[in-house]
């Protein structure tokens, strides 16, 4: 059974993005591997949040991805600063980490155009952090987006950088975890390819009606078809993609007739989106919520994880601390 990590921003709210894409293939992965899932409370510190505000999103996401399928019981789900190993290896990797090797990535980068009065040395070094906290539990996969493809194949050169400098085949050379044809792509509701949280055009599973109301009749929109048949733009095919997520076939063959006859009212098809959508997500919105006033059920969950997860760093982390070659004196 191969080791698979995945780190959780404790940033926003889940959407059906998040839900149709990564979400439902964690709750799959799990079945079939030994899953570590840690809310990467560490990382966000790079954006300075104030103390009750990164507690309070740590719950919060928390209870979304514990309501969404995520088991405590087949997988490792712990808070990332819970885990003192992670900051220590962090620190001996770091050692080994270059000043241009990492000034190159294009993150960092990307940071240093956008926010240009907090360039810290978090973001500098955020790359290797991910790596201590891949490496930390010797993991052999791990699902990445676009943005952090470059993050993973720093993770391999410090892993072989460590393997060569100390003469030793101890870390794996991670992977990234292809979800290959179940990956679904969801669009956004302003007629871009892909719904996001920094784009301003998703739903969140935790919205409740009336603001579901409100963003589908809101979603973009054309003039309508003027011939029978015709190819729908991208506009209209992201309505009916989303609507194939959350609709009946009987409704999604309904308006593809109304579309195809040149009949469609755009409105009419926005309403039963939102019906489906609420119908789809309310369940879900309803066990968030169960869970997140659950102080005491949380509180299990974050000190099981907890001490599964210090259990496997503290053996990577001590056989760490042997090859370096600390020893203690007494």
């Amino acid at each position: 059974m191969q080791t698979v990590l995945s780190g959780i921003r404790p940033t926003g709210n889940l959407h059906l993005g998040n839900y149709f894409g990564a979400v439902k293939n964690f709750i799959k992965m799990q079945e079939d591997n030994n899953c570590f899932f840690f809310i990467a409370d560490y990382h966000s510190l790079t954006t300075h949040p104030k103390p009750e505000d990164l507690q309070e999103n740590v719950r919060k996401v928390l209870s979304e991805y514990l309501a969404c399928g995520l088991d405590p019981e087949k997988s490792t789900i712990y808070i990332q600063s819970d885990m003192p190993q992670v900051a220590e290896l962090y620190l001996l990797l770091g050692m080994n980490a270059y000043v241009g090797e990492l000034e190159r990535t294009t993150t960092f980068k990307e940071k240093i155009r956008k926010q240009p009065e907090n360039v810290n040395a978090g973001l500098l070094t955020y790359a290797v952090l991910m790596a201590a906290d891949i490496l930390i539990h010797n993991a052999h996969k791990v699902p990445v987006g676009k943005d952090q493809e470059q993050h993973l194949e720093m993770t391999k050169k410090f892993a072989k950088r460590f393997n060569q400098i100390y003469g030793v085949d101890f870390f794996n050379i991670p992977d990234a975890y292809n979800f290959g044809e179940n990956l679904v792509k969801v669009p956004g509701l302003d007629g871009s390819g892909k719904m996001g949280k920094s784009e301003g055009n998703a739903i969140s599973l935790i919205d409740d009606p009336k603001d579901i109301r409100k963003k589908v009749m809101k979603a973009v929109t054309d003039a309508g078809p003027v011939e029978k048949n015709q190819t729908k733009p991208e506009v209209i095919e992201n309505l009916f993609s989303l609507m194939k997520l959350v609709s009946a076939k009987d409704t999604i063959d309904f308006f593809n007739d109304k579309y195809n006859s040149c009949e469609i009212r755009y409105g009419d098809l926005k309403k039963q989106l939102a019906e489906d959508v609420i119908a789809f997500t309310t369940p879900v919105r309803e066990r968030i919520m169960d869970i997140y006033n659950d102080t005491d059920y949380l509180n299990k969950v974050m000190k099981m994880g907890k001490e599964k997860a210090i259990e496997s760093g503290s053996k990577t982390i001590n056989e760490v601390r042997k090859i370096i070659g600390f020893r203690p004196f007494y």
